[in-house]
């Protein structure tokens, strides 16, 4: 549903509405109207299946951040039980089962961002951290089939987008997926019943899952709770969302260094800036739209939202620098020692590196025929001079007794290759 021209008085849901975070509500007029009455409780729950969230959770975390600011508390459920499954949403095919012990470091790294990037000062307001594990694997499988199963009927089931565009295309689902949707449904029961939570926010292609949880609470509880989802992001180019020829855009800095994340943010497509200031920063929604309208050189507002975002998740500093050093690299035709760096060992060196093996293995592109085609289209710069032999070995020579050398990918990804 479209909530954009829809008149909006609690501040909370005024502002989801103006970032453009509204998708679809269970009840929003009821919801709008509790909010207004009392500060409340509401949860997102996030997958543990890597040691970092990656940047497509990104608007999940703003939307928790932007509760703190309007007085709620939000409630971080950190998948431990349900991951042992995998959510089938938006997936082609069974996901890698991972062991428990793998998940909780999982859960102990991705703990970390949201203590970044969300306020811990306020008790009223500070996150709530659940794992679901703790009351998922105390669960009696005859229990649980008699008391929560039998509100779940197989044809609804298979109406929902996890199921039914899985079975359309033919792809296996299996049974321990198919419960998926029942255990989030019962994760919303249980924090519904402990820590008086009564919204649940997810993405949009976790409706189905969220109306289950608010229509299991209604059947055995006889209370009312809500569902609220934010729109799946598209990209003006069709892309999907922090994709790139280096993979996922990590919010953790050891695997995604914040210089790569404040470029990946300068990089956005000028038909995404306003959305994604809206989305992935605090600046108020009425000052964007004056920054829009006042301000004719895109790249000026690029420059903004890569500084706000990489403030946000990594700090003042490192967005500063992040900033100074793609000046120094981008302003000058030279570089900055500040660069990301590609560590060489010298025993390597005086071996010869095949060019297309240090372009692929470190994923300054994605393979080797793209490190072709780079080269042949005169992509590819070692101290901004054009590489065009394909055959080319990197050796000492390159290096001219300097300690490290820069390598260019374009005009936007450079990189230091450093001797150790």
């Amino acid at each position: 549903m479209d909530y954009t021209n829809c008149s909006m008085k609690n501040t909370f849901l005024l502002e989801m509405q103006e970032r453009g975070y509204l998708n679809q509500c269970t009840d929003l007029v009821k919801l709008e109207d509790l909010c207004g009455k009392q500060k409340i409780k509401a949860y997102i729950g996030f997958d543990c299946t890597a040691s970092s969230l990656h940047v497509g959770s990104l608007l999940q975390i703003m939307v928790l951040k932007l509760m703190q600011k309007h007085g709620h508390q939000p409630i971080v459920l950190l998948g431990g039980g349900t991951t042992l499954i995998g959510d089938p949403s938006g997936k082609d095919s069974t996901r890698k089962i991972l062991e428990k012990k793998i998940i909780d470091r999982n859960i102990k790294n991705i703990k970390k961002v949201f203590t970044k990037i969300l306020d811990n000062s306020n008790k009223k307001t500070k996150p709530i951290f659940v794992n679901n594990f703790s009351w998922l694997s105390k669960l009696n499988y005859i229990e649980f089939l008699r008391d929560i199963g039998s509100h779940f009927t197989i044809n609804k089931m298979l109406t929902f987008d996890s199921v039914k565009l899985r079975l359309e295309r033919e792809q296996s689902l299996s049974y321990m997926e198919f419960n998926y949707m029942i255990l989030q449904a019962y994760d919303f029961f249980q924090l519904f019943k402990k820590n008086k939570c009564l919204l649940q926010i997810g993405g949009s292609d976790q409706w189905g899952n969220i109306v289950s949880g608010v229509e299991l609470i209604r059947r055995i509880l006889k209370r009312d709770a809500f569902g609220l989802t934010t729109p799946l992001i598209t990209l003006a180019s069709g892309a999907k969302m922090g994709k790139t020829e280096k993979g996922a855009i990590w919010l953790n800095e050891k695997m995604f260094s914040p210089y790569e994340y404040w470029q990946f943010w300068r990089n956005t497509d000028d038909r995404d800036v306003k959305k994604f200031l809206n989305f992935f920063t605090e600046i108020n929604p009425n000052e964007i739209k004056e920054l829009i309208q006042k301000e004719k050189n895109i790249n000026k507002l690029k420059i903004l939202l890569a500084n706000e975002t990489t403030k946000l998740l990594h700090g003042k500093a490192a967005s500063q620098k992040a900033e100074k050093t793609a000046s120094e690299t981008f302003g000058t035709n030279g570089f900055s020692k500040d660069l990301p760096e590609i560590k060489i060992n010298i025993n390597d060196l005086k071996l010869g590196i095949k060019l297309l093996d240090l372009l692929s293995s470190n994923k300054i592109v994605s393979s080797k025929s793209e490190a072709r085609r780079a080269i042949q289209g005169k992509a590819i710069k070692i101290d901004d001079e054009i590489l065009t032999d394909e055959k080319k070995v990197i050796n000492l020579d390159d290096f001219k007794n300097k300690k490290f050398i820069k390598i260019s990918f374009g005009k936007k990804k450079h990189y230091l290759l450093k001797i150790i």
